[in-house]
């Protein structure tokens, strides 16, 4: 299936430079709609959905820090993206207290603007699967239920898991056959990420292949320096 590309609403009156933005990335694969103002820029943002925005902090009718709030109203949860001339700490303390995200100083590299949209895309994307309310999963022949914390294999005994292993099984079954991020796991059931906690989750890594290894169609990858990913072979599905 065809991968949708992802829509930013971009506000920016300088015409030129906005012109240039939205071409920019929309050569890079995104969808973007261009506001002249933070007026246009609400009415726009209230007519569609958005993956990202992007706001630049000085223009006439409505600064993008009213814009900001208004869209917040709205939606809590579509990032925000600031740019600004002015490199004033009062000012990045500001956006980032209306709910911004990041914050860009003009002028500035676009290939390190493409870097933080999709950072921000992916860390969001990333949350709201971790956030699911999902607890039974089917992983080749076992059964999970994350809520009793019971793993099953066809015609076996049900397996208590520890709280851990439970949250981390869960999260691989989430991530079916795609990556899961390493920093995901340890900010999620860790709550911090460093040294110590990486190499204790390499241990319940190592506790869970030991359960699945009775099912030869079921892994647990290490993608190096990224994560994990648990590989279900299709033809079971």
């Amino acid at each position: 299936m065809e991968e949708v590309n992802k829509k930013i609403l971009l506000v920016e009156d300088d015409p030129n430079f906005g012109t240039v933005l939205r071409d920019y990335l929309m050569m890079n694969d995104y969808d973007v709609v261009h506001a002249k103002n933070g007026m246009e820029g609400f009415e726009k943002f209230k007519r569609d959905d958005y993956d990202l925005c992007i706001l630049d902090v000085m223009m006439p009718y409505k600064d993008g820090f009213t814009l900001a709030k208004e869209i917040r109203e709205k939606n809590t949860d579509v990032p925000i993206i600031f740019l600004t001339a002015k490199a004033m700490k009062e000012d990045v303390l500001k956006g980032y207290k209306v709910g911004a995200d990041d914050y860009l100083n003009k002028p500035f590299d676009s290939e390190v603007l493409l870097m933080k949209i999709k950072a921000i895309i992916q860390r969001k994307a990333t949350d709201s699967v971790a956030d699911s309310k999902q607890f039974e999963f089917e992983i080749g022949n076992f059964h999970l239920n994350s809520k009793l914390r019971f793993l099953k294999y066809k015609g076996g005994d049900p397996t208590k898991l520890s709280p851990k292993e439970n949250e981390l099984l869960r999260l691989l079954a989430l991530h079916e056959n795609d990556l899961m991020p390493r920093e995901l796991a340890l900010t999620k059931i860790w709550r911090d990420d460093n040294y110590f906690t990486s190499r204790s989750m390499d241990v319940y890594i190592a506790k869970l292949r030991k359960y699945l290894k009775v099912d030869g169609n079921v892994e647990i990858l290490n993608i190096h320096g990224e994560g994990f990913r648990l590989v279900v072979n299709q033809n079971l599905k």
